[in-house]
């Protein structure tokens, strides 16, 4: 009975060695792998129940994820926004440069209506 016991610790403590070096340093919680590595190969059975219970990181479902595909387990994610591009002029050089005389011409029609209704509110002074 002792022998079976002792090839069942040494079988869980292959599976968890190799479980940790394969899993991806992402998935590993608490310590980083190689404290568990020490800590499996000093204390075969109880850590290798430690890195089933605590260390290693599960899916939902029980199967391994590829780190790319995992999802985080809390609340949905921001999705990441650029910020948005600043405009862009498609005109060309001669016809911004029409469109700014089209409005400086604007303005000063502007300033001379302006200025012709302050003449016919004024009275004209007497001679």
């Amino acid at each position: 009975m002792p022998f079976l016991f002792s090839l069942l610790v040494i079988a869980l403590m292959i599976g968890a060695l190799i479980d940790i070096i394969t899993r991806d340093d992402s998935q590993v919680r608490y310590v980083p792998k190689m404290v568990w590595l020490i800590i499996v190969i000093l204390l075969p059975l109880i850590g290798s129940i430690l890195w089933f219970a605590l260390g290693r990181e599960y899916s939902e479902a029980g199967i391994r994820i590829p780190r790319m595909q995992r999802q985080p387990r809390s609340g949905p994610t921001p999705s990441p926004q650029a910020p948005p591009a600043p405009p862009v002029d498609t005109r060309t050089t001669e016809q911004q440069i029409a469109d700014l005389d089209r409005e400086i011409e604007e303005w000063r029609l502007r300033q001379e209506i302006e200025k012709r209704k302050r003449e016919s509110q004024d009275p004209p002074p007497a001679a």
